[in-house]
């Protein structure tokens, strides 16, 4: 079967099919043509990878940040950022980085990071007097904390795949790593800033105007110490959180913000259904993708193979972050994790590196997939954003792309950056 899913998915997602279509009909093909297996198996394994109760956090995940993406929210942390780094040389550059560091708090994802504050800090931006595509490329590059800070999307799927993590050790797992990529981020900006003097925002405010716009954006901000530390603390589990962040989302909305109102309920809870949707198709395929694998026992295989060459955890993790950015040039991270973990994080956990220290790698690298063509979400949804050719937005990315892989090294060869929260927190 192998013989025929991997060509055949590599076939498809060349002709432009959708990863999650891709898959399920590679493994459609496999069965029919390679075994005797009816194909209705496809569907129960599919089904059958939905089935899981924790995987309820991810559509109220993704509920709650669509009611927090509201104009109030959403300005509330823009001029939380602004006022913070604004005044420094490429000021309105540095406040998108920060305020996608924030946002990625409430969203976990690096699309709605792009989609949300991202779009209005590029208007901002160029508005300010810096070039749209570089302002494009800067908003790509700095979504890509999304998945890494908590919450994250792929965490919690990421959890499900490896019985030697937990969503709470993730999650803790995930600040340290998303604060470097935020910094590597905001020195790649500095440099590009002082070479085509990009001038600050705005004169810094007073500390009693940071102070008042901190408070103002605190009630967006509490709901991250909220999700983290009511896990961290055992108050509740992941997908309890994920119900609280909903009620607390549509508190703030209404009572404290008042910018959402009971009419725009069912357009974000529609909004909220469609991205489920899509994320849980994905995750079906996935699922049936993995079972034809471990039919084939290529997981069993690769992990004897790899473990027989004795290799030194250093050299496993050099070739481990190889494999995850070729293979993020061509797939999500979702399918990336749900495919890949079962195969590789037995092998790392055998050649005794830490599980929290290989998720963040492996989450890492699969993100950075998306900055990179050709699949590149990141960049074909900021593209059709601002109406500018992808091709434009790449040209503006290689100082963006030395940032992030000088994170990775750092993240990959520095494991107390992933180790220490969760060791400290009872992890």
């Amino acid at each position: 079967m192998a013989e025929i899913l991997f060509p055949a998915l590599f076939l498809l997602l060349i002709l432009g099919l959708p990863v999650a279509f891709a898959m399920a009909i590679s493994v459609f093909a496999a069965i029919m043509l390679a075994s005797s297996y009816q194909p209705l198996v496809v569907v129960k394994e599919m089904f059958s990878g939905l089935d899981s109760f924790p995987l309820l956090a991810v559509p109220f995940f993704i509920l709650a940040s669509e009611i927090m993406t509201g104009g109030a929210v959403t300005l509330a942390i823009l001029r939380l950022a602004q006022s913070l780094v604004g005044h420094l040389r490429g000021g309105l550059g540095h406040a998108n980085v920060v305020s996608s560091a924030m946002f990625a708090g409430i969203s976990g994802s690096a699309l709605a990071d792009a989609a949300g504050p991202g779009t209005m800090m590029i208007r901002m931006m160029e508005k300010g007097g810096y070039d749209r595509p570089y302002a494009s490329a800067l908003t790509i590059a700095s979504a890509v904390v999304g998945p890494i800070i908590p919450p994250s999307i792929t965490m919690i799927i990421y959890a499900m795949q490896d019985q030697n993590v937990s969503v709470g050790s993730l999650f803790m797992a995930g600040i340290l790593p998303g604060l470097v990529i935020t910094l590597m981020v905001l020195l790649a900006n500095t440099h590009v800033s002082k070479r085509r003097n990009y001038a600050s925002g705005e004169p810094m405010p007073s500390f009693a105007e940071i102070a008042r716009i901190a408070l103002f954006a605190l009630p967006a901000l509490i709901l991250i110490a909220l999700i983290v530390g009511g896990i961290r603390f055992g108050i509740f589990t992941p997908t309890e959180a994920s119900v609280i962040a909903v009620f607390y989302a549509l508190f703030v909305g209404m009572f404290v913000y008042r910018s959402l109102r009971l009419r725009d309920l069912p357009g974000i809870v529609l909004r909220a259904a469609l991205t489920s949707g899509a994320v849980l198709l994905i995750l079906g395929a996935a699922r049936a993708f993995a079972w034809v694998l471990i039919i084939e026992s290529i997981p069993q295989f690769l992990a004897e193979t790899i473990i027989s060459w004795d290799l030194a955890p250093i050299v496993f993790l050099l070739a481990v972050n190889l494999l995850l950015l070729v293979f993020g040039l061509f797939m999500d991270p979702l399918p990336g994790v749900m495919i890949l973990v079962p195969i590789l994080a037995p092998i790392s956990f055998a050649l005794g590196i830490d599980p929290n220290h290989f998720a963040i790698i492996v989450i890492v690298n699969l993100t950075l997939g998306l900055t990179t063509p050709p699949v590149g979400s990141l960049i074909f949804v900021v593209s059709s954003t601002v109406g500018l050719r992808p091709s434009t937005l790449i040209r503006e990315m290689p100082p963006f792309f030395v940032a992030l892989a000088t994170a990775l090294v750092l993240i990959t060869f520095i494991p107390v950056l992933s180790t220490w929260l969760p060791a400290i927190s009872g992890f």
